[in-house]
């Protein structure tokens, strides 16, 4: 805390806003516990902030941040109580998901929450703070007692005498029935992640709830805009399993079962979608903002977690690289998914696929700030077009100059490549797949010393780790303008768009930072 405080004060853009998120919920209760209007609270929330923020050198002790930011956010509530209009605020639990909802679905959970939240607030202020701080936050009784100033055993003992005097208020059913959805244990929180490091991470004390790992690789082979179809995911097992060697039964296996887990997502309270900056994860993240705009959420709520960057790290490739104390200080920070971003995630799901990727690149000179890291990643999908200059996407001319620089293991040259490259979130299968497409055919750019084969899906051999790339005469001079396609030809996916033959129809103009049609 007092670092975090030290680089705040000194105008840290980071300290500042992880000092916002961490105690941005617990302002806010605090705040419509006076003012009873989510409206005029979040006015006196973003009113405390700022003052806090420009008077932080006044602060001695940075232990008691908490408690005093408390005290601000209370005087600005008391600035605004003398102000307040006499108007109805709105009702506790109202949906605003996109989309027609199931109106018996929505009417009958918007009782329960109302039953909830009415007896909520009949408690006494202080064990109204702390039902809401523990069981709607999920901050943890430590944290509510360095922000409100009570002993963790009053706050326990509040807790208690709370439960007892709502046992009293709801149907014993139904009060077990809406505290299992809460996030105490974590029973109706669903938690859809890239990456199974992530996952395991998020199980040690991160977060409540289930955990759905993603598996896929959009950015690799054919993507279509429902890919669920039978016809279309047998193209794309077929595909997967030729060039990067994941078994076609396995790979439809898994995208049945993530499927019907996905499927059953009205199950939960609240989603959380934990993604990434990065190509392979914006895909993703475009392809499930898609699949859930289309659905009734009725009373479920979507929320987004993505990051591009964490302090500390130098080189942010992912959220796999955070430990759990690092990952628990983003645990609710996410923020709500509304309608913007359901659309916009729809819209470049649907470029993304299509077969024209004029569409796509449209797109992204739009506005496309609902989902910030959108226009980076899928410029640099364009970019690995082939390119006028010698028919090589940039992640395959990357590699040509790497190893004529004098890079020849293939570890390094997938660790360099990767980290120049990391905004694509490549992953090794996917390298070995260019890899491969260099050192093989009947014109090779590349040869591999040492060894015979390249890794399958299970991993890479001693001997491959120990072979050596090595440049063609060919591939020099490639490398140095000539057109690589005009004698080997292209076969490869791009999302939606298939370039087949000597003469592909789309290129990629690297000075230009766009895609050009052949002939135009």
């Amino acid at each position: 805390m007092r670092q975090i405080i030290e680089q705040a004060r000194q105008g840290d853009g980071d300290a500042i806003n992880r000092l916002f998120r961490q105690y941005y919920a617990m302002a806010h209760t605090a705040a419509y516990g006076k003012l009873q209007d989510h409206d005029l609270a979040e006015e006196a929330v973003q009113e405390a902030f700022a003052e806090a923020f420009v008077h932080l050198s006044r602060l001695q002790q940075a232990d008691a941040f908490p408690g005093w930011l408390r005290t601000i956010v209370h005087r600005q509530c008391y600035r605004l109580i003398r102000r307040k209009p006499q108007t109805s605020a709105l009702e506790e639990g109202e949906v605003t998901a996109p989309g027609q909802p199931d109106i018996g679905e929505v009417v009958a959970r918007q009782e329960l929450y109302r039953m909830l939240h009415d007896s909520v607030q009949a408690l006494s202020p202080g064990m109204r703070e702390a039902v809401q701080l523990f069981y709607f936050h999920g901050y943890s009784l430590q944290e509510i007692s360095e922000y409100a100033g009570t002993p963790v055993t009053a706050l326990k003992k509040r807790l208690f005498d709370a439960r007892r005097k709502l046992r009293g208020t709801l149907p014993v059913a139904d009060f077990a029935h809406v505290f299992k959805h809460l996030h105490e244990g974590g029973k109706r929180m669903l938690h859809i992640v890239n990456g199974d490091t992530v996952a395991e991470t998020l199980k040690q004390g991160v977060v409540q709830g289930d955990i759905l790992v993603w598996r896929e690789v959009y950015p690799e082979g054919p993507v279509f805009l429902e890919p669920a179809e039978p016809e279309s995911r047998a193209v794309r097992a077929g595909y997967l399993e030729k060039d990067m060697g994941i078994p076609a039964d396995e790979y439809i296996r898994n995208c049945e079962e993530q499927e019907q887990k996905l499927a059953g997502f009205r199950q939960y309270d609240e989603i959380v979608l934990w993604f990434e900056h990065d190509l392979f994860d914006q895909t993703m993240l475009s392809y499930l903002l898609h699949w859930f705009g289309r659905q009734s959420l009725g009373g479920t709520k979507l929320n987004l977690l993505c990051i591009g960057d964490y302090p500390g790290v130098g080189l942010f490739r992912g959220l796999g690289q955070l430990t759990a104390s690092q990952l628990k200080t983003l645990s609710g920070t996410w923020h709500y998914i509304g309608a913007e971003e359901l659309n916009l995630g729809s819209r470049v799901w649907e470029a993304y696929t299509s077969p024209d990727p004029m569409k796509l690149q449209q797109l992204l000179e739009e506005d496309t700030s609902a989902l910030p890291f959108v226009r980076e990643a899928f410029e640099l999908h364009l970019s690995r077009f082939p390119s006028v200059y010698n028919g090589l996407g940039i992640v395959e001319q990357m590699t040509l100059e790497k190893v004529s620089e004098g890079i020849h293991s293939p570890l390094d040259l997938f660790r360099q490549i990767g980290d120049q490259l990391h905004g694509l979130g490549m992953g090794d299968l996917q390298y070995w797949d260019v890899l491969r497409s260099l050192c093989q055919g009947p014109s090779p750019l590349l040869t591999l010393e040492g060894v015979e084969s390249f890794p399958g899906y299970t991993g890479s051999s001693p001997a491959f780790r120990d072979s050596k790339v090595k440049i063609t005469e060919w591939g020099t001079r490639v490398l140095n303008g000539e057109d690589y396609l005009e004698q080997c030809g292209i076969d490869r996916w791009y999302g939606g768009v298939h370039l087949s033959g000597d003469q592909p129809v789309w290129r990629w103009d690297q000075d230009r930072k766009k895609l050009v049609k052949c002939g135009e």
